[in-house]
C-alpha cells in the first residue's frame, strides 16, 4: 500500500536520531528548508564544530539538540519519544568504519542491533509514530556482480555489514507482525561538504594540499558508486513521504568509478600530477571488490532522480576545504572511534 504520509509544504515533528552523522546533519539541513517544521537532533556526542554541521549555517528555534548515548541512555530516549510525540523518527545512528569493526565486533552489534531493537520494539505500539525511516547499507550484500536490487541475498562481509543486516531483518518481522510504519533506505557512497576529513573524497583533497602521499589500497581497484549527500537527503525525504510500508529503497548515482580513478579525477581538478601523489598498498581485511545497486524503485516509485554530478560535488568539497582550510588544516584525518 502506498501511503502519502505528509505534503511537502505543511510543518512536522522529526526526531532525527544519529544528527551529527554526515548524513543526519545534512538531513536535518533539509528539513530547515521547511520553516514549519520542528526537528530534535540526538547524538551521543556533543554537537560537532559548524564546519561540519551545515544546519548551523543558520540561527533557528526550529532545531534543538539533545545529547543522549542509544546504549548508554535508552529509557532517556524512549522517555524523550513519548513526550515528544514525533510524527517521524529517522534514524543514522550506527557504528560504521567496516574495517575497524573487525577489532571489538560486539560493540558494533550492540549499537547497530541490540540497541536498534531496544529503540524499535518500543516505537512499534507507539501511537503517535507516522513513519519509521531506517538508514541501512549496501554493505548487507557484500561483493555485487552487476547492479543488484532490494531483493538480492544478504551476504555481509565485515562484523559491520553483519551488525546491519541482524538490526534490518529485526525491522522486518515488524514490519510482517505489527505493521510496523518503516521504509529502510540503503544508499551507494556518500560524500559532499562537511564530511568527515578520514572520508576518501575530502582526505585526498586535505592530502594534496599538505603534501602527503595518497595511499591506494589494493592499488584503488575496488568500484564503488559515490553519490551526492544531498540527492541521498532528498530520497530518504521522498521516502518518508511517498515510501510504500516496509519496503527497501536503493539511492544510488547512474555510474560507478574506481577509488584509483577517483583520486585520478581529483588529482586533475586539482592540478596535481596522480603518479607524483600516490602509492599502492595492500588490501584492507573484507574489502568488497564491488559496490553497485540498482535503484529503479526510487526513481520509479518516488519519481527520485539524482541531480548533482560527481564533478559537480567534488568541486565543491574542494571549495569547502579552500574556504575552511584555515579550521580544518590542523584537524584529524584518521577515522576516530568515540565512546
Amino acid at each position: 500500500m502506498n501511503v502519502q504520509v505528509g505534503a511537502v509544504g505543511s510543518g512536522h515533528k522529526y526526531v532525527v536520531v544519529g544528527s551529527n552523522s554526515f548524513s543526519g546533519s545534512d538531513f536535518i539541513d533539509l528539513l530547515l528548508e521547511n520553516p514549519k517544521n520542528k526537528i530534535i537532533g540526538i547524538s551521543r556526542s556533543p554537537e560537532k564544530a559548524p564546519v561540519f554541521l551545515p544546519y548551523k549555517r543558520m540561527d533557528t528555534k526550529q532545531f534543538c539538540f539533545a545529547q543522549i548515548d542509544l546504549n548508554q541512555d535508552m529509557p532517556q530516549l524512549l522517555d524523550l519519544l513519548d513526550l515528544e510525540q514525533p510524527d517521524y523518527v529517522v534514524n543514522f545512528a550506527a557504528l560504521l568504519e567496516p574495517g575497524y569493526s573487525w577489532k571489538n565486533p560486539e560493540q558494533w552489534f550492540y549499537t547497530n542491533a541490540v540497541s536498534l531493537v531496544r529503540l524499535t520494539d518500543h516505537l512499534k505500539t507507539a501511537d503517535y509514530l507516522k513513519r519509521y525511516v531506517h538508514i541501512s547499507t549496501p554493505e548487507v550484500y557484500g561483493s555485487c556482480q552487476g547492479y543488484i536490487t532490494e531483493d538480492a541475498p544478504l551476504n555481509p562481509s565485515t562484523p559491520y555489514a553483519v551488525s546491519k543486516a541482524a538490526g534490518d531483518l529485526f525491522l522486518f518481522t515488524l514490519v510482517k507482525s505489527f505493521k510496523f510504519p518503516m521504509v529502510m533506505i540503503r544508499a551507494t557512497n556518500v560524500y559532499g561538504a562537511y564530511q568527515q576529513l578520514y572520508r576518501i573524497i575530502p582526505r585526498t583533497v586535505m592530502y594534496l594540499k599538505l603534501g602527503r602521499k595518497i595511499e591506494l589500497h589494493g592499488g584503488g581497484a575496488a568500484i564503488k558508486s559515490y553519490i551526492h549527500i544531498r540527492d541521498v537527503s532528498r530520497g530518504e525525504l521522498t521516502a518518508l513521504q511517498k515510501g510504500k510500508n516496509g519496503a527497501i529503497y536503493h539511492l544510488s548515482p547512474d555510474e560507478s568509478i574506481s577509488i584509483r580513478e577517483l583520486v585520478r579525477m581529483i588529482c586533475k581538478r586539482m592540478n596535481y600530477v596522480f603518479q607524483d601523489v600516490t602509492i599502492d598498498v595492500a588490501e584492507r581485511v573484507g574489502q568488497d571488490a564491488a559496490y553497485t545497486i540498482d535503484s529503479s524503485r526510487a526513481r520509479q516509485e518516488l519519481g527520485w532522480i539524482p541531480q548533482i554530478s560527481l564533478q559537480r560535488g567534488v568541486d565543491e568539497v574542494i571549495e569547502w576545504v579552500e574556504q575552511h582550510w584555515d579550521d580544518i588544516r590542523h584537524r584529524p584525518l584518521e577515522y576516530e572511534h568515540w565512546f
